[in-house]
């Protein structure tokens, strides 16, 4: 979809989190089997994902899934929910909701209307090298985006620095922080993931009901630097388009943003969702629901989709029957700076 506001426009539903963080939220229900390294999603022959109904939001992510088992036995499996991956850097500038090291999401999980635990699997990589039992063996803890993991990075021996600086784990980042001049730190640049998993059983022949909930990691940006007139030119500009699905409109809305100065008075926002783990599941997904929330009537959201209908001052829906996602979906939401 192309939304500007009330003007809507169609492209593919073929709808990603990455994520991540700065990414952005990512997430699907998805079968897991547990194997060397962690977790692998497998396809499920006998169970139907027969609905899936999203909420995305600034504030809020809500999914709820009706699944039937069509077997004649009860079928137990691990069901996993991959989370938005958080990319570290010296400039980090993502919005982590919930200050947990594991759990930085709030994330919970509803089966049949009962709050049920599950677990979690979290690892750090770089260059696409798992390094999380590195970091475990210096004691540095994997949450990128607390202030204990730089403080544990900065107490290292030199020798394991210069080390991970370069696995590329992280960057040296300099500044002067106590007003005694300018010192050099470690900054995380691994890349964090997370898994939550469960061991679910699907009853023989009837519905089950799950539903999450979670606040989204969203990628964020004070300077909506694609407005700027000498953008159009630049390489990046064309592909970061084409991930929104920004039209004319869109755009020249977001460009009715910049002052005099060529400063902006718009902040960006990125949410990131991860739809193909859907396809993982018996079949294409029976009925899929969408709403897009951009959080205020003067916000400006664009993200990819077809059949885009507008249901409210703020909220965008696209309805789907045997929906089989082959992308994810990125959704740019423009809001007015606070005064």
């Amino acid at each position: 979809m192309r939304a500007v506001e009330t003007r809507l426009a169609s492209l593919c539903l073929a709808l990603m989190l990455a994520a991540s963080l700065a990414a952005p939220a990512r997430a699907n229900d998805s079968t897991a089997a547990l194997a060397a390294g962690g977790l692998v999603y497998v396809l499920t022959e006998d169970i139907e994902m027969q609905s899936e109904d999203l909420f995305l939001s600034l504030d809020e992510v809500r999914v709820r899934y009706t699944f039937e088992n069509h077997a004649d036995h009860d079928i137990t499996t691990l069901v996993a929910f991959p989370m938005p991956d958080i990319q570290g850097s010296i400039d980090f500038m993502v919005s982590i909701p919930v200050d947990d090291p594991v759990n930085f999401l709030g994330f919970k999980t509803l089966v049949d209307g009962k709050p049920i635990e599950t677990k979690v699997q979290q690892r750090a990589s770089a260059l696409g090298i798992d390094q999380t039992a590195l970091l475990e063996k210096l004691g540095v803890p994997l949450a990128l985006h607390l202030d204990t993991t730089r403080t544990a990075l900065d107490a290292l021996p030199q020798a394991d620095k210069d080390n991970l600086v370069q696995l590329g784990l992280a960057a040296i980042d300099e500044y002067d922080n106590d007003g005694k001049g300018m010192v050099k730190h470690l900054a995380p640049s691994w890349l964090l993931s997370t898994v939550f998993y469960r061991e679910q059983t699907f009853p023989a022949g009837k519905q089950l009901i799950v539903e999450h909930s979670y606040k989204p990691s969203l990628g964020q940006s004070a300077d909506v630097s694609f407005v700027a007139p000498e953008a159009q030119s630049e390489p990046w500009f064309e592909p970061y388009r084409q991930k929104y699905c920004m039209d004319d409109a869109f755009l020249k809305a977001a460009r009715a943003g910049l002052t005099s100065d060529g400063s902006n008075t718009l902040f960006e926002n990125r949410i990131a969702y991860v739809l193909r783990t859907g396809s993982n599941w018996a079949g294409p997904i029976a009925k899929f629901r969408l709403v897009v929330d951009k959080g205020a009537p003067k916000n400006l959201v664009s993200f990819c989709a077809e059949g885009v209908k507008k249901i409210g001052p703020t909220q965008f829906e696209v309805v789907k029957t045997d929906f089989d996602p082959q992308q994810d979906l990125d959704i740019m939401i423009l809001s007015p700076r606070e005064p």
